[in-house]
């Protein structure tokens, strides 16, 4: 089953398919990276919706879904995610899966939402500490690659804004976590490699119930690299509720 809808949250409709047979398991919700829209998935949502329902939508500005006049934080798009699945009559709890910036997304819900969420999977997810500890070691060009692609949704400053709102709101979680982390990202050095994997690993610190995952064969987008290793961090996850 496949179902297609769009949810009007506060000043905008917001684009979301559902995909699956409810199975009575926890909906699998899947929150894009920067910039991306939901499309992103294309290459494991079949086989996730085989575990359970899956929940893909585009955020505010992106793919399907309408602008909103909203700041572009993680803070505000975690509430209209909040707004879309209730307006889209979607029981919790979930398991969110955040790539990228989806995973600071993800993990912001967890902690303002802890009863709706029940498990956790972030694959190559933004560290919290990314501007403080990672960018500084790299190359001048990459700095200034990195700065110039903010223009899709957010900007610079709020994306930023948004890894200082997911810093606060640390909180430790009792949930099963898996971090996957992107083993082989384009244009790292040896040394910058090893740092992304260890900022990656202490991510772990957010859950009493953690396991890390380096993708070895994986550029920044392991759902399409090694799409099993997403699939079956989720169904651990599920496994482990």
């Amino acid at each position: 089953m496949t179902k297609e809808i769009f949810v009007q949250i506060s000043d905008c409709k917001l684009y979301a398919k559902l995909v699956g047979e409810n199975k009575g398991r926890p909906t699998i919700v899947l929150d894009a990276g920067y910039g991306n829209t939901s499309k992103v998935w294309d290459s494991v949502v079949d086989d996730i919706s085989l575990l359970s329902d899956v929940f893909i939508y585009d955020r505010a500005g992106l793919g399907k879904s309408e602008s909103s006049s909203n700041s572009r934080t993680s803070r505000e798009m975690v509430r209209e995610l909040h707004e879309l699945l209730k307006g889209a009559k979607i029981k919790p709890p979930y398991i969110l899966v955040g790539h990228s910036f989806g995973g600071v997304n993800a993990r912001l819900y967890a902690t303002k939402y802890p009863k709706e969420v029940c498990g956790l999977v972030l694959v190559d997810s933004t560290p919290e500490d990314y501007r403080e500890i990672f960018l500084p070691t790299m190359p001048h060009e990459f700095q200034q690659a990195y700065n110039k692609q903010f223009v899709y949704e957010g900007n610079y400053d709020e994306f930023m804004e948004s890894l200082k709102q997911l810093k606060v709101s640390i909180r430790k979680l009792n949930i099963p976590l898996v971090v996957l982390s992107a083993g082989k990202k384009a244009h790292y050095s040896e040394d910058s490699q090893a740092l992304w994997n260890e900022m990656q690993k202490e991510i772990l610190k957010i859950s009493s119930i953690g396991e890390f995952v380096i993708a070895e064969n994986s550029a920044h987008y392991i759902q399409n690299d090694e799409p099993e290793l997403v699939i079956s961090a989720i169904k651990r996850v599920i496994d482990n509720i």
